[in-house]
């Protein structure tokens, strides 16, 4: 969303490491803004006295030193609607006309797929996986349907569920089909969700927010109860450049 409205002079971005140990999140040397070592410097220098668990993404306020909020989906909607003024203003994610409705998607979504894939990748029992894995592949089939005949899940325009949903997408093939068991259908066997993926992905900027070497590293090297070899595969081959042959959807 920073990169969709505009907002790279306006919010800079620190990436940090993407194996998280013991310590937690680490950045590359230091900090460039604060010198720290570790994010979880960040929530200290907020609450000295913090005692939950430190996670990504974090939105700090370089004015008056603290953490705005590490909640990704109000870090979301805040670059849609609040900063305005100092990026493109055009773009509205969040129209009033379709709000109902996209709150109404955006929980389906997070309960059975976004979320869905992590009650798959670590339950304990074959009963609990199987439950939530049979329930992301429920969803992503509704899915696949209503992506049939219009372009984006609410029609010509994507909007903020389309971008909450991409995120788990362009994960799915590399780390979620595998690593988490989420291995009934890759996307790419869906006919209509393969395209929509790379509908999203080929829009201006978006591709250089995406690095499967970070987000390989981070799931099958962090994880460890999983995957105890901590070995990071080679694929899968993902021609994400490739035509969608979604244009003419509306």
């Amino acid at each position: 969303m920073r990169k969709l409205k505009g907002l790279e002079s306006a919010i800079g971005m620190t990436v940090v490491d993407p194996v998280r140990d013991d310590r937690g999140w680490r950045f590359f040397g230091t900090d460039p803004l604060n010198g720290w070592a570790f994010l979880s410097e960040a929530y200290f220098a907020t609450d000295p006295g913090y005692a939950g668990r430190v996670t990504v993404p974090v939105l700090w306020d370089t004015k008056t030193k603290r953490v705005v909020s590490n909640s990704d989906d109000d870090i979301l909607r805040m670059f849609e609607k609040e900063f305005d003024a100092l990026g493109d203003a055009s773009l509205d994610y969040y129209p009033v006309e379709l709000r109902a409705e996209i709150e109404a998607l955006n929980e389906d979504l997070y309960q059975h797929v976004n979320n869905g894939v992590y009650k798959a990748g670590f339950a304990t029992s074959q009963a609990v996986y199987e439950r939530a894995a049979r329930e992301v592949f429920k969803t992503l089939d509704r899915m696949d349907a209503r992506l049939a005949k219009r372009r984006y899940l609410f029609g010509p325009n994507p909007v903020e569920t389309d971008w909450r949903f991409f995120v788990t997408l362009i994960r799915f093939d590399a780390v979620y089909f595998g690593h988490f068991k989420c291995n009934l259908r890759r996307i790419a066997d869906y006919p209509n969700l393969s395209g929509y993926l790379r509908d999203l992905y080929q829009i201006d900027g978006v591709a250089g927010t995406v690095d499967f070497d970070h987000i390989k590293r981070h799931y099958y090297y962090t994880h460890d109860d999983i995957n105890p070899t901590r070995i990071v595969p080679i694929g899968p081959l993902l021609d994400l450049d490739a035509p969608h042959h979604r244009e003419n959807l509306s």
